[in-house]
């Protein structure tokens, strides 16, 4: 089977994978800004969807691997030209993940108060907090089941479709907010932070429908449960619990730099809530590259084809690094009138600028790390990508973390930390990659 892995066969797959990456951003861009921007009260409120996002993050990071794993073995498969035997394992697969998602629901719901206490929250943020998360979580299933079936779309080297849901999930999530927020007079009351959760959970709700109804009438995956598991359910869970710890350690670094913006005081973790959004945006951007290197590494590698899988990630490091300077670029250009978008208050302001530099400068730096990542992953090398996280958390970011903390550096210290974390992340999958495949190349 010739691959091809042209310009225009990779922005085939990156591009509709790069819109569809940013839907899961934009929601919470879009909560961020709307919220940030209430009358009376926008910093605890801002500071709630901050903390609350966070936290919902993490769990659809945490449980979302599933995509990942999904497509790197419908991939390999695709590669091999045998996907007749791999046509029931998606069913299962995601009757896994939403089976899971339920219990996280049951058990996270009743304890909201307890988790942002432990997030630092107090007094009205964390009554935000609640409100706001209560309405939220019932979307976690939803959110789940959509990762699930944009990882089979991948795994099936399409990108298109997880477009299409992603495009229609954004753009309903923006109108609810604005009307639900702010409300309609005489129609429709003001919901202020409610009012962007629900409109959020409205959202993920519908892009669920949309999926289930694709994936049923325009692919060949077959969504009945055979009670017999597939002989591939065992490798996949094996790469998902491998994720999970991975996500583990990602979402500890996550959790410390939220913690201790929270800590800082209101305008800190609301300025923070800001950056993290704009850098989320913008590594999902990335992540449209990352898709496509996902994609075809699983394909190329089930082809055994490894001097296309050389060119591929020789290419996607070139694509990358220019993405990741256009998204700086265009970030520099606007600096001053970003930061206003999602906030008027000075305070909040003043500490966002502080630290909007660096999440710009990281972007490059980001792409060749995410892009690696995506072609990892697509290889179903879990296991290396697991440790590797585990070891840049632990010895790098916590440790970078603490001491420019201890110095007085505040939110500096967080994105010192995130930016020393993505470098630990990102040049041992360079050379691991290189030396891996460089010398089968050679050997033929």
């Amino acid at each position: 089977m010739v691959i091809n892995i042209g310009f225009k066969n990779i922005n085939k797959l990156a591009i509709p994978a790069l819109i569809a990456g940013i839907a899961e951003p934009i929601l919470s861009i879009t909560d961020t800004a709307i919220v940030g921007n209430i009358d009376g009260n926008a910093t605890e409120s801002l500071a709630a969807v901050g903390i609350v996002g966070a936290f919902i993050s993490m769990l659809i990071w945490v449980f979302g691997q599933i995509r990942s794993a999904i497509s790197s073995i419908i991939s390999q498969y695709v590669g091999a030209n045998k996907l007749n035997e791999v046509k029931e394992l998606p069913a299962q697969a995601i009757a896994i993940i939403v089976l899971g998602s339920l219990l996280v629901l049951i058990i996270s719901y009743p304890f909201s108060r307890q988790i942002f206490e432990f997030y630092n929250a107090s007094d009205q943020i964390l009554e935000y907090c609640i409100s706001y998360f209560n309405i939220r979580i019932f979307g976690f299933p939803f959110a789940l089941f959509v990762f699930a079936v944009f990882g089979t779309f991948r795994g099936l080297q399409n990108t298109f479709y997880p477009m299409i849901i992603a495009i229609i999930g954004a753009s309903l999530n923006i109108v609810l907010d604005i009307i639900l927020v702010y409300g309609i007079e005489g129609y429709i009351p003001a919901m202020n932070i409610e009012g962007a959760a629900y409109a959020s959970l409205i959202a993920q709700i519908t892009m669920a429908a949309i999926s289930l109804f694709l994936l049923i009438k325009k692919t060949p995956i077959s969504l009945k449960i055979s009670f017999r598991f597939h002989p591939e359910i065992p490798r996949l869970l094996h790469m998902i619990g491998n994720l999970f710890i991975r996500t583990i350690a990602l979402n500890t670094a996550l959790y410390l730099a939220t913690s201790y913006a929270t800590g800082y005081g209101k305008e800190y973790i609301a300025a923070y809530t800001i950056s993290l959004n704009i850098w989320l945006l913008g590594a999902f951007m990335i992540d449209g590259y990352a898709s496509a290197g996902n994609i075809l590494s699983g394909k190329l590698l089930g082809a055994k084809d490894y001097k296309a899988l050389v060119g591929l990630s020789t290419k996607l490091f070139k694509y990358g690094i220019i993405l990741g300077i256009v998204v700086a670029g265009v970030g520099a250009i606007f600096y001053s009138a970003i930061g206003r978008v999602f906030t008027k208050e000075p305070l909040v302001l003043e500490q966002f600028y502080t630290v909007f530099w660096i999440v710009l400068i990281t972007q490059p730096i980001n792409a060749v790390t995410f892009i690696y990542d995506g072609i990892f992953k697509g290889m179903g090398e879990m296991k290396y990508l697991r440790n590797l996280l585990l070891l840049s958390t632990g010895l790098v970011f916590i440790p970078t973390l603490l001491i420019f903390d201890y110095l007085g550096f505040k939110l500096v210290a967080i994105w010192i930390a995130f930016t020393c974390w993505i470098i630990a992340r990102g040049l041992p999958l360079i050379l691991k990659f290189r030396n891996t495949f460089l010398p089968r190349i050679k050997d033929k």
